[in-house]
């Protein structure tokens, strides 16, 4: 019995909080052109490697803190939903807007991009976190999923745009 007492002490407790590197202005965006015209798409412009960012914003749809979940290579980012959320439920966000790059100029979402937007969809509907956009910046111009009707906006009013 006292061996069992030893051995549980030794499990490490976990304690989360954030820590706020960078202030953001709360800046608040109207549209999905905006977004992809802000500072965040133009840091991710100059990349040369896909990257893949979180934008967390509050009930007021206020950007409260960002996240870059994946830099990845040339052409694909490794994106996963338990890591994509972590940094949104940590911020207490009420919802988000993905942000990646495609370095090829291209904007046009591949396969890949439309299954794990599916995914990322679902994953936020289960935690209550509503996906806005998902939005891809190229040299060639931007791809709004929610202004092609890819994000279905099922927990948020309709809107002609993302209305952030």
């Amino acid at each position: 019995m006292a061996e069992k007492k030893k051995l549980f002490s030794f499990i490490p407790q976990v304690e989360l909080s954030m820590v706020r590197e960078i202030k953001v202005s709360g800046q608040k965006y109207n549209s999905s052109e905006e977004v992809a015209k802000s500072e965040f798409a133009q840091n991710l412009l100059k990349s040369d490697r896909e990257k893949f960012i979180c934008l967390h914003l509050n009930i007021k749809n206020q950007i409260i803190s960002f996240e870059i979940v994946s830099t990845g290579s040339l052409t694909s980012s490794l994106v996963h939903p338990r890591e994509v959320y972590k940094g949104a439920i940590l911020s207490n966000a009420a919802s988000v807007i993905f942000m990646h790059n495609h370095p090829s100029g291209d904007p046009e979402p591949s396969n890949d991009d439309m299954e794990i937007t599916r995914r990322l969809e679902k994953a936020g509907n289960i935690l209550g976190i509503d996906v806005l956009d998902h939005i891809i910046v190229a040299s060639g111009g931007f791809y709004s999923f929610r202004q092609n009707k890819l994000i279905d906006g099922k927990n948020r009013k309709e809107s002609k745009d993302v209305d952030i």
